[in-house]
């Protein structure tokens, strides 16, 4: 680390507050703590309530229908058991300790609050895009979808869990991202399962749910991989946790990576029913599968090396670990 010179000189003997060193003396410092607290506070508090009256902004349509037609809403919640089930396994499967359900249902709430801001900007930034011939849709995934969708689900796990002393080893990022993924996925879900129903409403009631059913079928095996991309996200927010000197590099790179696996499963899912006409539901589920399967393993070889370290770590040494990181 830099030191300043006087510092480094002087700081034992002298006293150089307000020099070469800082401390809280005098009135004016105590109110400057204050303000600068205040301003990390209210950055989050003002974060969610922003997403909070977006997303009731962009889905009050869809919370009414769903009110009316509560069939909908249980094809939400079906549409999400595969993704829950990849949580659950991440959360029980957790080499560590398990993570407290509190704070694994808050950051489930963020990342459906947080989708808000992925819907706006995705939306408008669409338009633009759509104007690129040929490779505007990849385009539009690689620097718009991909970076937008796993930075809020990011920041689901960053504004709460991250800070909690439950969050205390690198692993956990994985777990905080997986259930961020889980949030993320549900709302969306319900998005397209409402659209699904909408876009039918030429069609007789039975007709419409059974479009939205297929809607929701088609969702369940998306699922698994928002959970996939964000828990990728979350293990790099863990590694740069306790890593701080090198923290902003580290985010980054979990951000790239989840954001190009995300990318190009958009990318293939879009362009591969084009080049090959025989493209059916089946072919998707196959492909889905194989995809999350690589993407999934290539994670679980990476907790897994943690694990087997973490295994031959003293006891008394993840104890200490665990009261060094409560009192960081």
């Amino acid at each position: 680390m830099v030191r300043d010179p006087v510092k480094a000189a002087f700081g034992g003997d002298e006293d150089l507050y307000d020099v070469a060193e800082w401390d809280a003396r005098s009135a004016l410092d105590r109110l400057s703590v204050g303000i600068y607290g205040g301003l990390r506070a209210s950055f989050h508090v003002l974060l969610i309530a922003l997403a909070l009256v977006l997303f009731a902004v962009q889905l009050s349509f869809a919370a009414l229908l769903v009110a009316d037609r509560p069939g909908l809403g249980a094809l939400a919640l079906a549409s999400a058991v595969p993704a829950l089930l990849l949580v659950a396994y991440a959360w029980y499967g957790d080499p560590t300790r398990r993570e407290p359900l509190a704070a694994l249902a808050i950051t489930f709430v963020l990342a459906v609050l947080f989708a808000s801001f992925a819907a706006l900007i995705n939306s408008v930034a669409q338009l633009a895009f759509n104007l690129i011939p040929v490779v505007g849709t990849v385009l539009f995934f690689f620097l718009v979808v991909g970076p937008i969708e796993e930075t809020v689900k990011w920041l689901a796990i960053r504004v709460y869990a991250y800070k909690g002393d439950a969050f205390n080893t690198v692993v956990d990022g994985a777990v905080y991202g997986a259930v961020a993924g889980l949030g993320f996925a549900f709302i969306e879900n319900a998005i397209y399962i409402v659209q699904g129903y909408t876009n039918a409403a030429g069609m007789e009631g039975v007709q419409q749910i059974q479009r939205a059913a297929l809607t929701a079928t088609g969702r369940a095996f998306v699922g698994p991989g928002h959970v996939l991309y964000s828990a990728w996200a979350g293990y790099y927010l863990g590694l740069a946790k306790f890593n701080p000197d090198d923290w902003g590099p580290i985010v980054v790179k979990g951000l790239l990576i989840a954001a190009a696996i995300h990318a190009t499963y958009n990318s293939l899912v879009s362009y591969l029913p084009q080049l090959l006409p025989s493209w059916n539901f089946l072919y998707l589920i196959g492909f889905v599968l194989v995809f999350d399967g690589v993407v999934g393993y290539a994670l679980y070889r990476k907790v897994k090396r943690y694990q087997d370290y973490y295994d031959r770590t003293d006891a008394t040494e993840r104890t200490e670990a665990a009261e060094a990181t409560t009192e960081g």
